[in-house]
C-alpha cells in the first residue's frame, strides 16, 4: 500500500513512564496537532524526545514514517526520485516475411518518505531535522502551510495535495551541538516548539526504575548522584536521564546495589559521567562523585 517506504505502526510501550510532567507535555502536543499544527521537540540528546514523539503517534493511532536528519540529504531524499529503468522489448512476427521489433527504456520514479506520508495521511517523525542542510528542508514550507507538496516533473504531476490526516512531529538538538545547522526561521514559524529539558527528579527516578529494573532506593540514589554532577558542571544539560539508565543497568547486570557497590562501580560512574565534562571541571566533578558514593 505504501509503495517502497517502510512504515512503522507505533504501539504503547509497557515500560513507557508517564508521570504528570510527561502526561501534561504529551497532552499539549496532541492539542497542537489536533488544531492542525506540527510539533517540534527541542532539547539535548538523551532526554527522550524521539520516545515521546513515538508515544504521541501511538496516541493518535496512526502509522508513522520515520526520517533521521543527515547532512548529505537533498530534497530527493525526502520527496523521491528516479531509480533504475524499465526496459520493454516487443518482437512482432505476425507475418512470416516481416520482422518488427520495438525496444524502449523508461526511468522508474520512486516515492520517498515525505511523499508517502503526505499522500496517505501518515505521521511524519523527522528526528533531528536540523542535521539536514536547511535547503533540503525547503520543501516542507509549502507542505506545512499551504498543504501542497511540489513535485518534480519527472513524477508526472506538478504537485500533490497533502492528505488531511497528515501530521508532522520534529525533534532537534541545540544549535551548539556538533553537526547541527540553524534551521530556517520560516520553517520554525510553521511549527509549535516545546522545549524538552531534564525532567524533575521523580520522573527521572521512575524512568530509571522502568528501564533498568533496579530497586526504588537504588534508582533514587543513582538519580541523586547524576543530578549532583549536573549541578557541578557549567553545562547543566548533561548528563541526562540516559546516564541514570546506563548506571542502573550495570548495577542490575552485576546484581549489586549502590550501597553494596565497590570501586568498580565508582569507576563505572566516572566512565559514564566524565566524558562530557570540560577538563578544567573534571577534578571538581570527580570529587562530587566520590563524596556521593561515600555517603551511600
Amino acid at each position: 500500500m505504501y509503495s517502497q517506504v517502510d512504515v512503522v505502526v507505533p504501539r504503547q510501550r509497557e515500560d513507557f513512564v508517564e508521570t504528570p510532567h510527561i502526561r501534561e507535555m504529551a497532552y499539549r502536543a496532541i492539542d497542537y496537532i489536533k488544531a492542525g499544527f506540527p510539533v517540534h521537540f527541542s532539547g539535548p540528546s538523551g532526554v527522550g524526545k524521539t520516545t515521546l514523539a513515538l508515544h504521541i503517534a501511538a496516541q493518535l493511532d496512526r502509522p508513522v514514517v520515520l526520517i533521521c536528519g543527515d547532512h548529505e540529504f537533498g530534497t530527493s531524499d525526502l520527496v523521491g526520485g528516479l531509480s533504475g529503468y524499465h526496459k520493454k522489448y516487443v518482437r512482432d512476427n505476425f507475418i512470416r516475411s516481416v520482422l518488427k521489433t520495438d525496444e524502449s527504456m523508461t526511468s522508474n520514479w520512486v516515492d520517498n518518505r515525505l511523499t508517502t506520508a503526505c499522500q496517505y495521511g501518515l505521521v511524519l517523525i523527522y528526528d533531528e531535522f536540523t542535521r539536514s542542510r536547511p535547503e533540503a528542508n525547503n520543501v516542507l514550507l509549502s507542505v506545512l502551510e499551504e498543504r501542497i507538496l511540489p513535485l518534480p516533473a519527472s513524477r508526472g504531476e506538478s504537485y500533490l495535495k497533502v492528505h488531511p490526516d497528515f501530521t508532522a512531529i520534529f525533534t532537534s538538538n541545540p544549535e551548539e551541538y556538533a553537526g547541527v545547522y540553524k534551521s530556517q526561521d520560516a520553517l520554525r514559524d510553521r511549527m509549535v516548539t516545546i522545549e524538552v529539558g531534564n525532567f524533575d527528579d521523580e520522573t527521572e527516578i521512575a524512568i530509571t526504575r522502568a528501564k533498568s529494573g533496579v530497586s526504588p532506593e537504588d534508582a533514587r540514589r543513582i538519580v541523586s548522584l547524576v543530578r549532583k554532577v549536573r549541578e557541578a558542571k557549567s553545562n547543566k544539560l548533561t548528563p541526562t536521564v540516559r546516564a541514570c539508565i546506563i548506571m542502573g543497568k550495570v548495577l542490575k547486570l552485576r546484581e549489586e546495589t549502590v550501597l553494596g557497590s565497590n570501586h568498580i562501580f565508582g569507576q563505572t560512574c566516572l566512565d559514564i559521567l566524565m566524558p562530557e565534562v570540560p577538563r578544567e571541571e573534571r577534578e571538581e566533578v570527580s570529587r562530587v562523585i566520590d563524596d556521593a558514593l561515600a555517603v551511600y
